[in-house]
Parts: C-alpha cells; structure tokens; sequence
C-alpha cells in the first residue's frame, strides 16, 4: 500500500451557507466534498445536533470536508470562504495534511 500526500480543508459553519460553500470549493477545482451535522460549544453557544435549530434547520450547523492534492488550492478555498461568508456568518476552517489512497480521485480534469 502506497499514501500519498493531500490537504483536507475543514469548513463548520450554518447549513444556509453550505451551497454557496460549495460552489466555493468547485470553483477552486475541487472534485467533491462531504457535508455532515455539526455540533459543540463555541463563542456562540452550543448546537446540538440531536435538536433542530429553534427557528429553522438552516441554522443547523455543518461540517464540509474536502481533500485536495495542493496546499495552495486548499489555502484558496479557506480565503475565499472566509472572505466572502464569515463577516456575516458564524464559522471556522483549518487545514490538516492527510495521506489518502488513490491521489487521481482528487484531481480535477
């Protein structure tokens, strides 16, 4: 078995921002992502993922997981997101190197 190098770039912020979150990533050249429930304590409370938002589930926060074979792709992707949603959103992303299986799957044609 052979790894390879990659950056996984971590986004948690609300739902109601995750589409344009993702056009982000695409945009940038990422070949896909994952979209999971988020929950925790932060400087805004905590969110439970057991309990929907008390007004509506697009306050629901979600964590976005994307590999890319470039750190500077990966670096891109944070910028952007950063700049362009969390003046106005609640949010966090981080960078972590990973080793992955299969480097083609993570890039772009």
């Amino acid at each position: 078995m052979t790894l390879h190098r990659a950056e996984k770039v971590v986004i948690i912020t609300e739902k109601m921002i995750s589409r344009g979150v993702c056009e982000i990533l695409e945009a940038c050249g990422a070949t896909g992502y994952t979209i999971v429930a988020a929950g925790g304590k932060g400087s805004r409370n905590i969110r439970m993922t057991s309990e929907r938002a008390s007004v509506i589930d697009e306050f629901a926060n979600v964590k976005i997981e994307v590999i890319v074979n470039d750190k500077a792709m990966g670096e891109a992707i944070m910028d952007q997101v950063a700049e362009k949603y969390f003046a106005d959103y609640p949010g966090i992303t981080y960078i972590e190197d990973v080793q992955i299986l299969r480097p083609a799957k993570f890039e772009h044609d």
